[in-house]
């Protein structure tokens, strides 16, 4: 485990021998009107295979803080992020600003860079010349308790 600065977020190395394949059901479940009750399996699945596609370069982090809340990350979630993929317009990304490790949705614009939260109390970042910047990975899934 690695800690960041300030201890907002908290990292964790992929174990590369943690494969510990799940029963699949094979047919979906209705989120609508119930549909008829069907108790077939279609074999196993691997949550590695699944949600990391490329191993060595990603990374789990438990996140602190509610400033994407309405993007679905809640305190003690924890982010599936690839330091492979480069960032686009609008993805959620894990950055470096100013020595300080952050979540938030990033907006590539003209001459800057804004750093969006996903919650009203809190206003966006906008990212200057004068700031130390980086884009640390790009979170590609979410995990959370119900």
């Amino acid at each position: 485990m690695t800690t960041t600065p300030n201890d907002e977020l908290m990292f964790y190395n992929i174990s590369q021998n943690t494969a510990k394949p799940i029963t699949l059901v094979e047919n979906s479940v209705s989120a609508g009107f119930p549909s008829p009750a069907e108790s077939y399996i279609e074999g196993e699945i691997d949550l590695n295979s699944l949600l990391i596609k490329n191993p060595p370069a990603t990374f789990m982090v438990r996140v602190a803080g509610d400033s994407m809340i309405n993007a679905g990350i809640f305190p003690d979630c924890i982010l599936i992020v690839d330091k492979s993929i480069e960032a686009k317009n609008k993805d959620i990304i894990i950055a470096i600003l100013d020595n300080e490790f952050t979540v938030k949705r990033v907006f590539f614009e003209k001459d800057h860079i804004v750093l969006f939260p996903e919650n009203k109390n809190y206003k966006p970042i906008i990212v200057t010349e004068e700031n130390n910047f980086e884009v640390w990975g790009v979170v590609t899934n979410v995990i959370h308790k119900l």
